[in-house]
């Protein structure tokens, strides 16, 4: 064929039955269509072309990219560049972007689990740091130096050990509930294990409730015994002591005595607390009955609490309810927020025993000496060590058939039996010597009434602190359930 200069031109067709080789030139064009893709010659990639070239231009370019060689390798490598004539689509934008934005959701989980195994680890540290303060501590050794006396340690089971175990527990609580409650997402509450944990904290919460009013009784009926030693402390202090004093101390330590050793069913009713009240009053019936009217009014917000228990409530069945399915997270598992709910129902459990066992409650013989924690735990070594010291203690209680494990109530009774003893056998006059030792015993006695005074209304509050604290979050779980419940429920149309 010629063109109109007469030269020969030749023909872009192929001879017919010959198939050619699809040849690639540099830097020519692979296509005719506006936004053309230039390519380098590549000694890798000429057979990956044909089939690249059915790819989306966003798709090939990670493709070329993975496999070309590095240019140490070889001489010429892969080079794609975009037309200046290809007009930019919104497509690719929003491809780019998916990509950031699926990387900003990767890291942001990453972040809340690292900050949320963080929280279970303070939270574990916490627990264990705060029981370990309850271990009972060796007497310091006053300082050359200094003229003060160091104060004596709380021993375990007084009154003062006590109120530090209700500050260790709501600080426990107070915590376990941020970790639990805020910044979560409510529908894990419905997953396992969450869905049978949960459930069963807040049953142990009704009974943990039932027993902080059985200790609230309690603790009034200790008040009561308190102001019949004061009667004897009163009495036995007269100079000098005479026939009427000692009947009357001894008249006050019997009636103590007989009811500190009443069987705890018994004694849970609170009968020998009303018969109490009226003695030592002067005026008769009348006036005794005034008497108690006043005492009840001036103490009403006490007895708030205090509640009147049917006999079939038992302190040692509600202890031994709590911790029958109190089982750990299994090993190896992944635990997440099943973790704090165990160590908190281990938490509410331990105190809730430990108050049984230092405060006289309702038929609480026979209590456990033991409920089943984990000892290759961190948070749990404190929590064992002072439930073997307390379960000692309340072994030596039910063997000797005394009156509980507080340590001012040990006290008392010693030294209230030590007077009656005293006052059966009483000749006047009295002798220096043995004078010397009744003053001894009733300083004795004295000093735990002190105590008593100074710390069981204090002791009272923390308790009731506790019953509202533990309402108040079972209320809010509660809501959290409740807004599960409304998400997962079907959306009526």
């Amino acid at each position: 064929m010629k063109d109109v200069l007469g030269k020969t031109k030749k023909s872009n067709q192929r001879p017919k039955g010959k198939e050619e080789e699809p040849v690639f030139v540099p830097d020519k064009p692979l296509a005719t269509q506006e936004g053309r893709i230039y390519i380098t010659a590549n000694p890798i990639l000429p057979s990956l072309y044909p089939p690249l070239l059915l790819l989306s231009p966003l798709l090939l370019l990670p493709l070329l990219c993975l496999s070309s060689s590095p240019p140490s390798a070889f001489t010429s490598s892969a080079k794609i560049t975009l037309s200046s004539t290809m007009p930019a689509t919104d497509n690719q934008g929003s491809f780019l972007n998916r990509i950031s934005i699926r990387r900003n959701q990767v890291v942001s989980m990453d972040g809340s689990h690292e900050q949320e195994l963080e929280e279970l680890d303070l939270f574990q540290k916490h627990v264990a740091d705060r029981f370990s303060d309850l271990f009972p501590q060796p007497p310091q050794q006053p300082s050359p130096d200094s003229s003060a006396e160091a104060p004596a340690p709380d021993a375990l089971l007084s009154i003062s050990w006590l109120r530090k175990l209700l500050d260790a527990f709501l600080c426990c609580e107070a915590e376990f509930k941020a970790v639990l409650i805020m910044g979560r997402d409510p529908a894990q509450f419905s997953k396992p294990p969450l869905d049978r944990l949960i459930p069963d904290l807040l049953d142990r919460s009704v009974k943990a409730l039932d027993i902080c009013n059985a200790i609230t009784h309690g603790v009034e009926l200790v008040r009561n015994w308190q102001k019949l030693a004061q009667i004897a402390v009163f009495a036995l202090q007269q100079q000098p002591i005479g026939e009427g004093q000692v009947r009357r101390a001894k008249k006050a330590l019997n009636t103590m005595l007989t009811s500190m050793t009443l069987d705890d069913k018994e004694s849970g009713h609170g009968k020998s607390t009303e018969r109490t009240w009226s003695f030592g009053r002067r005026g008769g019936a009348a006036a005794a009955a005034a008497a108690v009217n006043k005492d009840r009014t001036a103490g009403g917000h006490f007895r708030a609490l205090s509640l009147s228990f049917a006999k079939s409530w038992s302190a040692k069945q509600q202890i031994q309810a709590m911790s029958s399915n109190l089982v750990a997270p299994r090993v190896g598992e992944p635990t997440g927020l099943a973790l704090p709910v165990y160590i908190m129902s281990t938490v509410l459990v331990f105190v809730m025993w430990a108050l049984v066992a230092a405060v006289p409650c309702q038929e609480r013989t026979g209590l456990a000496t033991h409920f089943p924690v984990p000892r290759q735990s961190g948070w749990a070594q404190a929590v064992l060590g002072l439930q073997e010291k307390i379960g000692e203690e309340w072994k030596k209680k039910e063997k000797k058939g005394t009156a509980g494990v507080l340590d001012e109530m040990q006290r008392m009774e010693k030294a209230a039996l030590w007077l009656v003893e005293f006052a059966e056998a009483f000749q006047f006059p009295m002798e220096s010597s043995k004078a010397d030792e009744v003053a001894a015993q009733v300083a004795e006695l004295a000093d735990v009434c002190r105590r008593m005074e100074e710390g069981l209304v204090p002791l009272q509050l923390q308790v009731r602190e506790v019953f509202h604290r533990i309402v108040r979050s079972r209320a809010e779980v509660l809501d959290v359930l409740d807004q599960v419940g409304k998400l997962s429920s079907p959306v009526p149309y």
